[in-house]
């Protein structure tokens, strides 16, 4: 029998439309478009918060900046190449790249319409305005031009199109202006068009003075200030015309491993080329002018639908500043305090806690981050602590995990850190982090050539009573104590002597050489972790075959591992119960009759990013729970050093089902139902109580 979908009754289907049978997958790059549709649906909620609504407008923004940096780039490269495409579901690159120009010009319209018609007018109801230039009054103008000579002018290096001042090389994502001019300058020139570039230095929203609003929150965009006094720029010639226009570039950095010596370096040598990589979109304003757009195209050597003309500021997600600005409580998310639990309190011991009490689970960011950092900087200055290791993948600035691990090296603790310098976009952080600490004594590797290491571990070494004890902790997000406020994920803290073993072992593969060494309790990819996933899923198929309770479960950031899919595709023709949360990519299509009708999809969205992972299997009604810091995905499963924890202690597991997946699939107000075509659609409670998983988890255990 077909496993129910809560609320199903509530869903309404946007197509009835049957795939066609060979295309069982859903392309993975159209699922991340949807995905970001549901963020902008979170934007246009009036439920939402009017300043988080801002937030969630800008969060699509730089959602779809990274998307083209990454994904369209990599799609063009293929197209360039005449590569087939990556993916399963047989979509050609250049079929893709229609397809995404097509829905993206949609979304991004839609964005533009919902900031016009919908944020600006409400935040102007409650006395928060972005003013246009042709709104400003006199003394506004008067005092916008003293701060322009004084703070913007000096900066600026505007770059005149002559045989001698080729286009300039535009930065990845920079603000620029084309300035068309008419007239002849000191030199006799009159080329007639300039290229501005804008410094990221400068601050894009400017905050009028009061006495001359009254208001503290009237601003001004930095595009706005800088147009509306460019004449001082180009003394005695008319300026015809000034558009804004954005480039975004390919950023993702290829490096041959097996050729450099040294990772690092090569990985420095790269970063800079980041800015400069070819363009693969451009977006401007939307009067810029026919001539000025051709000019644009051609430099770049993109077309038509690689362009995106916007009513707005071109750099949106900088528009998510004025929610820092504007002290407003009552338009924001109520604050939260994350709360303790009895046993591990903030200034427990946690390895009393750990020896006394047994294993912890910490549900963040409902529960604190403080038992964690605890652990580590108690273990700095113990003299009972022998060693310290953990894997860094992405930490923040001024983390105190890191100056934790600086301490620890100080104090002649032997210091271990496995820092990914791959990690998308943090390469320059993770390797300003990896001097540091090798300058403090700590011993840095960086894992495994072909192999990010996107695990989430720490080790300590303590001797007690003339024995050697272990410690560990196992998150399914990164120490970064900053997203631990923003992020859902579990922490799993535990004295196992079983799990201590395997966590060493895992620590040695990364630094240094030797066999895989059998794991006693982790799944540990790229080894074990997705052949005995696989198994479980058959073990579940074959106990529904015989007539079986069998039932999988799991909560996961993307879907997209080909062989995992085709694996829960033949396990629900069996007849198991597949009940997936997955927030972002899924390309399993879920409903399909006699292949996925016992599989339902749904994504959870809201204030804080969805970000645990957890698998649930039935086993014969043993329950196996696991955490991890693995989706099921290709790059995960096969590409990656990944570990997911057994969780056993009955109390502890239950509380993982109750919390990620027992709630999860009651929401009826954040969840987002995927249906067989590829579509979402958000759940309605129909007069029922609403349900919200994040609400009820704050409820629950913040203070």
């Amino acid at each position: 029998m077909a496993k129910s979908d809560p609320g199903a009754s509530n869903v309404v289907r946007l197509s009835q439309r049957q795939p066609e049978k060979s295309n069982v997958f859903i392309n993975r790059e159209l699922s991340s478009i949807a995905f970001n549709e549901r963020v902008l649906e979170l934007a246009q909620d009036p439920a939402v918060p009017l300043l988080e609504r801002l937030r969630y407008l800008s969060i699509f923004s730089s959602n779809l900046d990274e998307f083209f940096e990454v994904r369209v780039a990599g799609l063009k490269e293929r197209e360039h190449l005449e590569l087939a495409s990556p993916y399963p579901d047989g979509e050609s690159p250049s079929s893709l790249l229609r397809e995404i120009s097509k829905r993206c010009h949609t979304l991004i319209e839609s964005q533009y319409q919902t900031l016009n018609e919908d944020l600006l007018p409400a935040l102007q109801d409650e006395g928060i305005r972005v003013l246009k230039r042709n709104e400003l009054t006199v003394r506004q103008v008067s005092w916008l031009r003293r701060y322009f000579e004084r703070e913007i002018m000096p900066v600026l290096s505007p770059i005149g199109l002559d045989p001698a001042h080729p286009f300039p090389n535009v930065q990845n994502k920079g603000l620029n202006l084309v300035v068309e001019l008419r007239g002849e300058d000191a030199f006799s020139r009159d080329s007639g068009l300039v290229i501005l570039p804008v410094p990221r230095c400068l601050p894009r929203l400017i905050q009028l003075p009061t006495d001359l609003t009254g208001s503290p929150h009237h601003f001004v965009m930095l595009s706005s200030a800088i147009h509306s006094n460019v004449d001082l720029i180009f003394r005695g010639m008319s300026v015809e015309g000034c558009h804004q226009f954005r480039v975004t570039r390919n950023s993702d950095m290829w490096v041959d491993e097996d050729e450099v010596e040294d990772l690092l370096s090569a990985i420095k040598g790269e970063l800079h080329g980041r800015n400069y990589g070819a363009a693969v979109r451009l977006e401007v304003a939307d009067n810029c002018s026919d001539g000025a757009i051709r000019l644009l195209l051609e430099h770049h050597e993109l077309s038509e639908s690689d362009m995106y003309q916007v009513r707005g500021p071109v750099n949106l997600h900088r528009v998510s500043a004025l929610a820092d600005l504007v002290d407003r409580p009552d338009l924001k998310f109520p604050p939260s305090t994350p709360g303790f639990q009895d046993k591990l309190g903030p200034n427990t011991d946690p390895f009393v806690a750990l020896q006394e009490g047994g294993d912890v689970l910490l549900h963040h960011p409902y529960e604190s981050y403080t038992p964690v950092v605890s652990m580590l900087t108690r273990a700095a200055t113990d003299p009972n602590v022998l060693a310290v290791k953990i894997t860094l993948y992405r930490t923040g600035a001024a983390s105190p995990i890191v100056e934790a691990l600086i301490d620890a090296a100080r104090h002649g603790k032997e210091v271990t850190v496995v820092i990914e310098l791959r990690a998308r976009f943090d390469e320059a952080a993770n390797i300003r982090l990896a001097t540091r600490l090798a300058e403090a004594g700590a011993k840095v590797a960086y894992g495994v050539v072909g192999h990010k290491c996107h695990a989430k571990m720490m080790l300590i070494v303590r001797r007690e009573d003339g024995t050697i004890r272990r410690y560990v902790h196992l998150g399914t997000g990164n120490y970064h104590t900053g997203t631990s406020r923003l992020y859902t994920d579990f922490s799993f803290m535990t004295a196992s002597p079983d799990i201590g073993e395997d966590v060493h072992n895992v620590f040695m593969q990364l630094t240094s050489l030797g066999e895989v060494n059998p794991m006693r309790c982790l799944l540990h990819a790229p080894f074990t972790l997705k052949n005995t996933l696989i198994a479980l899923i058959e073990a579940e198929a074959e106990a529904a075959r015989n007539g079986r309770p069998a039932q999988i479960r799991a909560k996961l950031n993307g879907l997209s591992e080909p062989t995992i899919i085709q694996a829960l595709y033949e396990a629900s023709k069996a007849g198991v119960c597949i009940d997936l949360v997955v927030r972002g990519i899924c390309c399993l299509r879920p409903g399909i009759p006699g292949l996925s009708e016992n599989i339902t999809v749904r994504s959870i969205l809201g204030r804080f990013l969805e970000h645990a992972r957890v698998y649930h299997f039935h086993a014969e009604g043993t329950d196996l729970v696991f955490t991890s810091s693995a989706d099921w995905m290709d790059r995960n499963l096969n590409r990656r050093v990944e570990v997911a924890a057994p969780i056993t202690t009955p109390k502890l597991k239950a509380r993982i089902l109750a919390e990620a997946l027992d709630m999860s699939l009651t929401d009826n107000t954040h969840a987002w139902v995927l249906d067989q075509n590829g579509q979402y659609t958000r759940l309605q409670n129909g007069g029922a109580n609403p349900s919200h998983v994040q609400q009820a988890l704050l409820g629950k255990h913040s203070r």
